[in-house]
């Protein structure tokens, strides 16, 4: 767990002043948070939805999830202003690079066909963004208990500068970019 931030100080932080120039440490772009999302439509017609959504979200985050809110009415969808429509879960600290290590180590291998992540998912500012298609790659998720396969978005925040960085960043933390 403490593998990884450890890992930081002593490798990628001292990699990343080489390669970029920094004069000093506090230039080095680190990871400040990840957030992980999962929206579902179809919470309108079924409260259990919610519920399946937020025990999945808290056993694999360690965390209890925050519920989102339509902030519009919408008629076509037959949706309401403050319907639950998703509910996401923001990762700091310990838990932060724990979750990082289970999910570039545990669970992106257990992908059907995986060949890397898309190194072209940056949003021109430093953060990284990619949709997981099914919350069963994760190890702690029980196949037999779960009711419907959801995806999710999963979003590195951090403080590099421009999207080279980041790179250099997520690739020395272990993150597996496609070639």
């Amino acid at each position: 767990m403490a593998r990884l931030k450890d890992m930081y100080v002593k490798e990628v932080a001292p990699a990343l002043m080489k390669k970029f120039g920094y004069k000093s440490v506090m230039q080095v772009p680190k990871l400040e948070k990840i957030v992980i999302n999962v929206a579902c439509g179809d919470a309108k017609d079924n409260a259990k939805v919610v519920d399946a959504i937020v025990s999945d979200l808290s056993i694999i985050t360690g965390q209890k999830p925050v519920l989102c809110k339509a902030k519009k009415s919408v008629a076509n969808f037959k949706l309401r202003e403050g319907m639950i429509i998703g509910a996401k879960v923001t990762l700091r600290g310990e838990r932060m690079y724990e979750f990082l290590d289970r999910f570039f180590n545990l669970a992106l291998p257990r992908v059907r066909d995986f060949r890397g992540i898309n190194p072209d998912s940056f949003d021109g500012r430093g953060n990284y963004s990619l949709g997981v298609k099914e919350q069963l790659i994760f190890p702690e998720i029980d196949y037999d208990k779960i009711d419907a396969i959801r995806g999710m978005d999963i979003s590195f925040i951090t403080t590099a500068k421009t999207d080279e960085e980041a790179k250099e960043l997520l690739s020395l933390m272990g993150a597996p970019f496609a070639r």
